[in-house]
């Protein structure tokens, strides 16, 4: 898996500022005096997943010097300029999954980062524990404003998988069925226009199930089970996991896993994806 880094640059369309990753770039002040002015905003072309450049060429810098984003350092901002966004410079984009994600799948050693290693992936996560496809933070926005707002940076090039995984904020801050399914058809939307050519998935919200007292987390797992249906991607429901499969003694609080707990339902979800033919090939 990605490793955190503080690298970041800026020369014209590329950032230069001090930036952490733990996955996706959080939003970073550009240094002074470097011409920060994005691109024109434009469509990413078609590409097959795993390809490097995704712009399809150099930029000039200020000095007059061509940037070419294949001799970046790992964990650099790059502003694409095929659709005038900072994105995250990936040192083996052929071989990673984007995984965008809650505090379910937040942590290094999380249940989503195990099921999708497991299948031969690196992996680049987006998102932050507490936000959703509608709930946010207080400092992060929900999935599609921290994407378009740039809290949080996608990678550059064209990964071969993105996994989308979350709902469990949504039910508890009291979205509604529109909000939910409206903020999800425009991230699955958003993501198809940026990584054409990538498989997309999603896993729904980690729960009891409606008749072990699942209650909310259940509805809103069936709810993202219908949204992908809709837009013709797989999906693993997850919505009664934790019953069907006697995981609630592998509980640290009443929603998030323990060790034993993530390499469990690590395999589980892993089992599934490999059956969905979303293995690294």
């Amino acid at each position: 898996m990605l490793q955190a880094s503080t690298r970041a640059l800026l020369i014209g369309p590329v950032i230069a500022a001090s930036v952490f990753l733990a996955g996706c770039g959080a939003a970073a002040e550009p240094a002074s005096g470097t011409g920060t002015t994005a691109a024109p905003r434009a469509a990413a072309p078609v590409a097959a997943p795993g390809e490097a450049v995704a712009a399809g060429s150099t930029v000039v810098s200020d000095l007059g010097a061509a940037v070419d984003p294949a001799s970046l350092p790992a964990g650099a901002l790059y502003r694409n300029p095929a659709n005038g966004r900072d994105e995250v410079i990936v040192g083996n984009i052929a071989h990673t999954a984007l995984l965008i994600g809650d505090s379910q799948s937040e942590p290094q050693a999380s249940w989503p980062r195990r099921a999708l290693a497991g299948l031969g992936y690196d992996v680049f996560f987006c998102g932050k524990g507490g936000t959703g496809f509608v709930a946010s933070n207080g400092t992060i926005g929900n999935y599609v404003d921290a994407l378009q707002r740039g809290d949080w940076h996608l990678p550059y090039g064209f990964p071969p998988l993105v996994l989308i995984e979350g709902g469990g904020n949504d039910a508890k801050q009291g979205a509604t069925d529109e909000q939910i399914s409206g903020n999800a058809d425009r991230l699955i939307t958003t993501i198809k226009q940026r990584y054409p050519g990538a498989k997309l998935a999603m896993v729904g919200t980690l729960g009891k199930g409606a008749d072990h007292g699942g209650a909310r987390r259940a509805e809103v797992d069936a709810l993202l089970g219908s949204v992908a249906a809709d837009h013709g991607i797989p999906f693993v429901s997850v919505g009664d996991w934790l019953t069907r499969y006697g995981l609630e003694s592998q509980l640290k609080d009443s929603v998030h896993m323990n060790g034993e707990g993530h390499r469990a339902l690590g395999m589980l979800l892993g089992d599934r994806l490999a059956e969905l033919g979303l293995a690294l090939s």
